[in-house]
């Protein structure tokens, strides 16, 4: 489980690229550097202590949010492989400090969720994880009945973000939250 008072993730290893190690890395993060830039980079598998790994080499997939890394030590496709599923963190204290009203997708993680019924904010779950396929899904649990749906996270669904207050208000289309 991450530690998400100690760390960010900020990239997900999706697959090898290639016989030499190289690595798939999808982006969680607006900054590139983080996969480009030589470096100590950390790795984690789910339920485990990250672990250091050191980033030799990396470039961005022209018009993907993809990045394909090299790590040093990993230098053939099964070793690419065991890195499958596999999350890429910076410590909190290393991350660069965002203005107001910015924040990290991670930083979401936790916070209520609230709707507007009557004129009234209700709770009605919590986000619990991110996915991340074509577009940013937020994972919520509903209070009602414990069932976990997905929400697109785009303006027009999730209007307001209050980390400070620690919750997001949803404005979700008729049927979305019986999916």
């Amino acid at each position: 489980m991450i530690e998400h008072d100690k760390w960010l993730i900020v990239g997900i290893i999706t697959s090898p690229q290639g016989i030499n190690g190289k690595i798939k890395v999808k982006s969680l993060s607006d900054f590139e550097e983080r996969f480009i830039n030589p470096g100590k980079r950390w790795i984690q598998k789910e339920d485990e202590s990250p672990k250091e790994f050191e980033l030799t080499h990396g470039f961005k997939k022209p018009g993907k949010e993809l990045f394909i890394i090299t790590f040093k030590g990993i230098n053939n496709r099964n070793q690419a492989e065991n890195l499958k599923g596999h999350k890429i963190l910076v410590k909190l204290d290393e991350i660069p400090k965002l203005s107001k009203g910015e924040f990290h997708l991670t930083e979401l993680v936790n916070l209520k969720v609230k709707i507007s019924e009557n004129n009234q904010l209700q709770i009605i779950g919590k986000v619990i994880n991110l996915t991340n396929e074509k577009n940013n899904l937020l994972v919520i649990k509903l209070l009602k009945n414990n069932k976990e749906v997905l929400i697109p996270f785009v303006k027009e669904i999730v209007p307001v973000v209050d980390i400070k207050q620690q919750f997001i208000l949803i404005t979700p289309p008729s049927g979305l939250l019986e999916l």
